[in-house]
């Protein structure tokens, strides 16, 4: 039986993956995995217990990672499960930014006691009028899941698009239109593009990516798009930018003091996955996730840890040791099998970066005193066994 904590609402259609083996407790201390959407979690007291959080979306900075890997718990994502909810958005913004339909429509609301608003209003729409965004160049930074939507839609749409992404994976390469012009820097795509539209993860990396530096380098009238991260964005940089004319249009998903009200700026209160699909897709993923983790100890979307898969356990059984990744531990985790006279079945070692995860399969039962003489390896965080 696996006790599961949600720290904050999570979709029914998720929960309901869940079987007879899960059972929900109120209180994270008597969790064995949680699953959490927006709740701040690096202040919480982390239970010994807990062996997994699964994130329901794909931003994971509400989490302790490190801190979560030091003690073995494994934390999931669901990319790309909201990515269609996102992309939508995007569009959404690029045809609000490009034609000022805010504006006509909050002039229209005021017009409540005027019997001529058929009239004025062939007068006032010269006010609103913009421009269609097919024939525009989008760039699109950042070719995951969201990314990859955004660009092959904005093709179907007539747009010329330009993705920069250095990192992106062979499924992501095979998904992306051939018309996407896949550029080297995104410098290029600062000095080429109408509209950008950012959909990188925030890391020390990329934080305030984009600054004066990134705005010097744009065409004039640049509509920005951000529906990632705010950190990703020199926001007091885009303000002063709009205000010179250096850039015709900011649209945030992000509201706060920096740009609410500001001219030139479109604010969106946080809407991008907020789709009853996108959450409904991102539960019923974290549940798969942690299922096959905790049944099976499996491991695929982590951020914290590396994907591995041996599958169903079908031998006497099954365990999984987090440890750095560094030299000769294989070495001593067979030490240990060996001098018990224990044979090895099948084992599996994958890392990321400094953390390394390894499966191994027995033919025999494993006694608690070999769990133990692992966990006292040096650089061993957490020895977990699938009974």
């Amino acid at each position: 039986m696996f006790k599961y904590n949600c720290l904050n609402n999570i979709a029914k259609v998720g929960l309901d993956h869940f079987d007879k083996n899960y059972v929900a407790v109120d209180d994270l201390k008597d969790a064995d995995c949680c699953l959490v959407r927006s709740a701040a979690m690096h202040d919480l007291d982390l239970p010994d217990s807990l062996l997994a959080i699964a994130r329901a979306g794909a931003g994971v900075n509400n989490i302790p990672l490190d801190k979560c890997a030091e003690k073995g718990i494994v934390v999931f994502n669901t990319p790309g499960a909201n990515a269609n909810g996102v992309k939508e958005l995007v569009i959404a913004a690029m045809l609000l930014a490009s034609r000022d339909i805010v504006g006509g429509i909050d002039w229209v609301s005021t017009q409540t006691d005027n019997e001529n608003i058929a009239k004025d209003a062939e007068k006032q729409k010269k006010l609103y009028a913009g421009h269609e965004i097919s024939g525009k160049k989008l760039g699109v930074i950042g070719l995951g899941a969201i990314g990859i939507k955004v660009a092959n839609t904005a093709v179907n749409l007539g747009m010329e698009v330009y993705g920069y992404d250095p990192y992106i994976s062979v499924d992501a390469a095979w998904n992306l239109s051939r018309a996407v012009r896949h550029v080297k820097t995104a410098e290029e795509i600062y000095a080429n593009c109408d509209i950008i539209t950012i959909h990188v993860p925030l890391l020390d990396s990329t934080k305030k990516m984009i600054n004066s530096d990134a705005i010097k380098l744009m065409k004039n009238d640049v509509i920005l798009i951000n529906l990632a991260r705010d950190q990703l964005v020199d926001e007091e940089a885009v303000i002063s930018a709009l205000k010179i004319g250096k850039l015709k249009k900011y649209v945030s998903d992000f509201p706060n003091p920096t740009t609410v009200g500001q001219e030139g700026v479109i604010v969106i209160p946080h809407l991008g996955a907020s789709t009853e699909e996108s959450e409904d897709n991102c539960a019923v993923m974290a549940v798969q996730e942690l299922t096959d983790y905790m049944e099976n100890g499996n491991i695929k979307n982590s951020v914290n840890f590396p994907a591995i898969n041996m599958g169903v356990c079908d031998k006497a059984g099954r365990i999984i040791i987090f440890h750095r990744n560094k030299a000769n531990m294989i070495t001593k985790f067979s030490a240990c099998f060996g001098n018990a006279g224990i044979n090895i079945s099948e084992m599996n070692n994958k890392s990321r970066g400094d953390n390394a995860v390894t499966m191994i399969d027995f033919d025999s039962e494993i006694s608690e005193d070999i769990i133990s003489g692992l966990e006292q390896i040096e650089d061993v965080f957490r020895v977990r066994q699938i009974v």
